[in-house]
């Protein structure tokens, strides 16, 4: 396991979080009765034997136009309808129906029959295409021959809501819906890519781009590259332990939260399921450790705490004696008050059990060959703490992990050269055992064609 202990953690990380001033989820939960919907179909997507009948290997992908050619790359634009949309229809944003991405590929390929493709997915805030294509994907061609595919996030650039403000998700329920769409779409994706040609495949992507990239391969039914580049093996750590944190407006939350009605409490906790086997109480510890370093965290607690005060003073005032009466109908003493502690540790609970549901790699499928995976993790990431948190390779059996003596941000503004190197050598594994030749051995001789062949089709 790594150790992000609260005297490590990245104070670049802390200082960068503290100066945004963006909140996410500034509308609640989300509707109770599609948190319901989300958590059954999660059932269904994350078993890789009913997740690939749900996208035909058929579905549409149109390349709409050759932007740019030069001596080295081709760059076209794409588009194709989500997958996801005829599944949870109404819960898409309708800005989201359609997918935008862009194909980049060499001029001329390094090998005569490999043709090695990466699909890459956006970390938060990366909207449209610019720094994948120009900070990835075309120094993936310069130095090792390799193409990538550029998907826009939902809810992101051309994706993005009317009423969303940049990357600050509304709702909750957002980024499941923002992740179910992804893994469906990078399947519709690979399917495609394999009729092209190209081939071995690899998916990718840095933060959350990099756990939805573990999500989508997970869905795969044959081996196949994934660099997940600073994410980890669940987002429940992102939300209730590191800073990001500080960005949730934890009072509205658990405003909503009070509100929902035992029986939608009930329904919804019986639908999540969370592979941590810590309890409640570690949690929390482990929340209140980080917290110790991260002045965020802190003055975000102590917001929560005043606003709590204040909402639960409004919600059963000392004078109504109706309202209090009423807000403790289902209790055996009429009396009891609501425990701003409770409501907080039950808020702080339902968030990491939500994001486990939805996130935790343990409620996905295995990957067909985790050999393939290479991880990349930084040691003092405030981001993606790990404390606390089962290791992704628990679950990944022979999958490597390479560590950066980094925090998140630092990582991502220095690192992307180390991030290439792995996809590189993810492709050079997945192309010496499955095609029979490593990715950089020169060209191939015919029988490469057959030996292909066998792998594309699962054999």
């Amino acid at each position: 396991m790594v150790l992000n202990s609260s005297a490590a953690i990245s104070r670049l990380d802390t200082i960068y979080r503290n100066i945004l001033l963006s909140k996410f989820f500034v509308k609640g939960w989300g509707n109770p009765e599609n948190m319901k919907k989300i958590f059954k179909f999660r059932k269904i997507i994350s078993n890789r034997n009913t997740c690939q009948h749900l996208v035909s290997s058929d579905h549409p992908v149109y390349i709409d136009r050759k932007v740019e050619q030069t001596e080295h790359y081709k760059l076209y634009e794409g588009h194709f309808w989500s997958p996801l949309v005829d599944y949870l229809h109404d819960l898409v944003p309708k800005e989201s129906h359609r997918a935008h991405f862009q194909l980049i590929v060499p001029t001329k390929w390094p090998s005569d029959y490999l043709r090695p493709l990466c699909i890459q997915l956006a970390g938060t805030g990366d909207h449209n295409f610019w720094r994948r294509r120009n900070f990835m994907a075309k120094p993936l061609i310069k130095d090792y021959g390799i193409g990538s595919i550029i998907l826009e996030n939902p809810f992101y650039g051309l994706r993005k809501p009317v009423n969303q403000n940049r990357s600050n998700l509304n709702n909750v329920s957002d980024i499941f819906i923002m992740g179910g769409c992804l893994i469906l779409e990078t399947l519709a994706l690979l399917h495609w890519a394999e009729k092209m040609g190209f081939g071995p495949l690899c998916i990718t992507g840095i933060s959350m781009g990099g756990h939805n990239a573990s999500l989508a391969a997970t869905s795969w039914h044959k081996p196949i590259g994934v660099v997940p580049c600073l994410s980890w093996t669940t987002a429940s750590c992102v939300f209730t332990q590191g800073v990001m944190s500080g960005s949730i407006p934890w009072q509205v939350l658990q405003s909503q939260y009070l509100s929902y009605g035992k029986d939608d409490k009930d329904e919804l906790k019986k639908l999540i399921h969370s592979p941590e086997t810590i309890n409640i109480e570690e949690i929390i510890d482990a929340g209140r450790t980080f917290a110790k370093s991260s002045i965020n965290f802190n003055s975000m607690l102590s917001e929560l705490n005043m606003s709590l005060g204040s909402y639960l003073e409004k919600l059963f005032p000392k004078s109504s004696k109706s309202s209090q009466s009423s807000a403790n109908q289902s209790s055996t003493a009429a009396d009891k008050p609501v425990n701003p502690d409770e409501v907080k540790r039950d808020t702080f609970h339902f968030m990491r059990g939500i994001m486990d549901e939805c996130t935790h790699l343990a409620n996905f499928t295995p990957l067909i060959d985790p050999e393939l995976a290479i991880i990349i993790n930084a040691r003092h990431d405030a981001y993606v703490p790990s404390e606390g948190v089962m290791p992704l390779t628990n679950i990944w059996k022979g999958a490597s992990v390479r560590y950066l003596n980094r925090g998140h941000v630092s990582a991502i503004l220095l690192d992307n050269d180390v991030f290439r190197k792995a996809i590189a050598d993810s492709l050079h594994l997945n192309a010496t055992k499955y095609y029979g030749r490593g990715l950089f051995d020169g060209n191939n001789d015919g029988n490469e064609l057959k030996k292909k062949e066998k792998a594309n089709s699962g054999g």
